[in-house]
């Protein structure tokens, strides 16, 4: 729902009511996560997805029905369901649908509001009960729960948890700092670029990103300190510089919390960024948590390109992935990635 609030706010704030449909439940491979969602506004037009194609048409067609008769419900799309001929992912999907408004949904934009300023926010929301009125009811709270459908005796209700999203921080300003923040806001990070050079440390050329004017190394300890870093904190040095890097990567081997860590460079330049670390005392257990040079061999030769290219490795670290070709692995993506929820 994260990825769609602008939308969702936009149906709401017309006075007229649209349809939302949620991804509450999957069985076998499908192609995105629980929590997914589609809105559908009073012209008929789609945003976000459910299912990345699979059912969208039956989802779609769902979602206006709800929004034309205020009827809300559960519905079941699977391969030979009948609902949907053209669905191929090979899993089943139960998505909620409700009609979607002021009237229905009074507290969403407390919820928006949440959401865009990185609080914790969980919506309950019944899906199922013996008593239709209740089918609907929204419980807002800002405790922190898992995303999740949950049986009880008499309903169903979907949890969904909007935690603070991970955290990037780019340690250099420059053109490919600004293409992997781009990267790293598609991916659904928070991102903070750190430069000591206020001339390059220049807000506006990284729109929606926090930018900081600080020594890197100076910028991480205070993060740390405040306990601000933690196994969903990424940091990315692009900043080419010894006199910048060697300070930062000294404190960020220390940090054993630390989600991910890479720097930039040529293989010699990396060759004698690891002679430093090294005479600083670092053995090679604790070297093999940087990974540098940073990024996949993906040919890259642009800034955006290499931007492309390091979005990947981190991706993969963080899901724990080979990085591989699907292709030469078999199988569906669904069974070779994980999403987080949005």
């Amino acid at each position: 729902m994260r990825d769609i609030v602008d939308d969702l706010l936009r149906v709401w704030h017309s006075g007229r009511t649209g349809g939302l449909a949620t991804l509450v439940r999957t069985v076998g491979p499908t192609p995105l996560p629980i929590g997914a969602a589609m809105v559908v506004d009073a012209e008929g037009r789609a945003f976000g997805s459910v299912s990345a194609g699979c059912a969208e048409a039956a989802a779609y067609e769902a979602a206006l029905e709800a929004a034309r008769t205020g009827r809300r419900g559960l519905h079941r799309f699977a391969p030979g369901s009948g609902l949907d001929a053209g669905m191929d992912c090979g899993g089943t999907l139960d998505v909620f649908t409700e009609p979607f408004s002021r009237r229905h949904f009074p507290e969403f934009p407390d919820v928006a509001a949440d959401m865009v300023a990185q609080r914790q926010v969980t919506v309950f929301t019944v899906v199922w009960h013996n008593d239709p009125d209740v089918i609907g009811q929204h419980l807002i709270t800002d405790r922190k729960h898992g995303t999740e459908l949950v049986s009880l005796p008499d309903s169903d209700v979907f949890v969904s948890s909007f935690t603070r999203p991970p955290r990037l921080i780019i340690v250099g300003a420059n053109a490919i700092a600004g293409a992997l923040a781009i990267q790293a806001k598609l991916l659904g990070y928070r991102v903070t670029v750190c430069d000591a050079r206020a001339t390059f440390a220049n807000a506006d050329a990284y729109p929606g990103c926090e930018v900081v004017v600080d020594w890197p190394h100076r910028y991480l300890n205070t993060l740390s300190a405040a306990g601000e870093i933690t196994s969903s904190t990424a940091v990315v040095v692009l900043s080419h510089d010894a006199k910048f890097e060697i300070p930062l990567l000294t404190i960020a081997l220390r940090l054993p919390e630390l989600g991910f860590l890479a720097a930039l460079g040529s293989t010699a330049a990396n060759a004698h960024r690891m002679e430093a670390l090294q005479a600083g005392g670092f053995d090679d257990e604790t070297l093999s948590r940087l990974h540098a040079p940073a990024g996949l061999d993906l040919g890259a030769r642009t800034p955006a390109e290499t931007a492309v290219s390091i979005a990947a490795e981190l991706l993969a670290v963080r899901n724990e992935a080979t990085a591989e070709p699907l292709s030469s692995l078999g199988g569906s993506i669904s069974q070779h990635s994980s999403s987080l929820v949005s």
